[in-house]
């Protein structure tokens, strides 16, 4: 029997659940974000939920009078989080670094501090960095300042008193900005569990099997590898048995693992042949929602669909097969590309070309037929990039009157963002010349879609309609 949350008697379970799901999807809970009942909410359920996400997870909760913080044990380099502007755009490096540079300016200041007086802070530290700087006389770097303010306002750690960033960021000349400093929050938002001056890598902020200092022996490993296990299917779209360790793999497999998952979250863990996934049919803890609204994923969608119709084929027009990279494999390249950045006698190289094109992260593989093969390893149907531009060529001709006009203009640009949305949430592994097709890709392969027409009354609703047929399949079921 599942001890997570045996302090919570069954009428209270859907509140204390909701609870985690608030605290799991905001790491940080201030008294106005994400809503101004979420910390009461968090508060009162505080000692359960300590004890219960360090037990289960390996995470640690901390809070105060104002804020509620949770400390994740990091297993991987998640990419697909980010920081977001005021338009919902994904911070670049530049913004990043804004960010981190106006935590520490702010420290420096009292109750209050003007918005332009910070920017000359920022950029009198900017400024020794090679290749950053931020220069108030350029709207881009002004934009890139205030996205970096906002994202601080946001969370309370800084409170418009009077003004408009808005406007200063339109002329400086003309508007202020003046804001008040929570430090509590301040703190809270930035509350790393290393020495950051002593990193050499960044793989040093992730917690491997001991992860915060619990004891050695095999008692401890198990608990470890169970912890890892949950947090796996918990914080990713599906865990693949293909890409576990033996222990990993057991704990993955275990009835416990679901049991814990269900009753800590209140949703439902689905189990098929290929691995195991926590199943958000509400939408409250997911980051990213799957199928969705908006151009890139309907698109994404429509063309999983033909990369699931392409997998299914046999005989000589079957797809060549090719090992996706393992999550050791992804996690090196990744953790290569940031260590690049780490500082080298005060210079952070990769800031000084911030507009370069992103390197591709994973490893390129070289295979045909059966070839330097590896004994049990998975291979997966393997498209490539040109297949996949012509797929999304033809999606747009048939669907793309009801496409965002800037993203059908410019195929190349809506490609990259598909790609990133499917390969984020596991249904594609993005290689070297293409991409692999990974099992859960198959629960798409039945989409349906037709776009709704203009009338003369007015604009279209929503752009297209879709269907999944194989909503209805049961869990049992192992995924084709």
């Amino acid at each position: 029997m599942s001890r997570v949350a045996e302090g919570v008697s069954p009428l209270e379970l859907a509140d204390y659940q909701k609870a985690v799901r608030l605290v799991l999807r905001h790491p940080l809970i201030t008294p106005g974000y994400p809503d101004k009942t979420a910390l009461a909410t968090v508060r009162r359920w505080a000692g359960q939920l300590r004890t219960d996400l360090m037990e289960a997870l390996g995470h640690r909760l901390v809070t105060t009078a104002d804020t509620a913080r949770l400390q994740r044990a990091q297993d991987g380099l998640d990419a697909t989080r980010p920081a977001l502007t005021r338009v919902g755009r994904p911070f670049d490096r530049r913004r990043y670094a804004y960010l981190v540079l106006t935590l520490a300016a702010v420290g420096r200041h009292g109750a209050q501090v003007a918005l332009g007086e910070l920017a000359d802070a920022v950029a009198a530290d900017a400024v020794r960095i090679d290749g950053l700087g931020l220069d108030t006389a350029r709207k881009p770097d002004r934009d890139a300042f205030v996205d970096a303010v906002t994202w601080l306002t946001e969370r309370g750690a800084l409170t418009l008193a009077d003004g408009s960033a808005t406007a200063w960021a339109g002329d400086p000349e003309r508007a202020e900005a003046l804001y008040d400093i929570d430090r509590e929050i301040i703190l809270a938002v930035h509350h790393p569990t290393r020495v950051l001056q002593h990193l050499t890598s960044v793989t040093a902020l992730l917690d491997s099997g001991s992860a915060l200092g619990l004891s050695a022996g095999r008692a401890a490993q198990r608990r470890d590898q169970a912890r890892r296990a949950r947090r796996l299917v918990l914080e990713n779209p599906v865990a693949y048995y293909a890409d576990a360790d033996s222990e990993l793999l057991g704990q993955l497999r275990a009835p416990a693992l679901a049991e814990d998952l269900e009753r800590l979250t209140g949703l439902t863990v689905e189990r098929r042949a290929e691995g195991v996934a926590l199943v958000d049919t509400s939408g409250k803890l997911s980051d990213i929602r799957f199928p969705g609204g908006g151009t890139v994923a309907q698109a994404a969608l429509l063309l999983a669909a033909r990369i699931s119709a392409a997998a299914q084929r046999q005989g000589r027009h079957a797809l060549e097969l090719l090992p996706a990279p393992t999550a050791a494999e992804r996690l090196a390249a990744r953790a290569l590309r940031i260590d690049a950045a780490l500082p080298s006698r005060g210079l952070v190289a990769e800031l000084a070309e911030p507009d370069q094109e992103p390197v591709n992260e994973e490893p390129a593989y070289e295979a045909s037929g059966d070839e330097g093969r590896i004994p049990g390893e998975t291979r997966y149907p393997f498209v490539t990039d040109s297949w996949l531009r012509g797929r999304l060529k033809e999606i747009t001709a048939e669907y793309g009157a009801g496409f965002a006009a800037d993203l059908r203009g410019d195929p190349d640009r809506l490609l990259g963002q598909v790609l990133d949305l499917l390969a984020a949430m596991s249904l594609i592994a993005r290689v070297d010349g293409g991409a692999l097709a990974l099992p859960m890709l198959a629960r798409y392969r039945g989409v349906t879609a037709r776009v709704r027409t203009r009338t003369a009354a007015g604009p279209p609703s929503q752009t297209a309609l879709f269907a999944d047929d194989t909503a209805n399949e049961t869990a049992e079921d192992p995924t084709p």
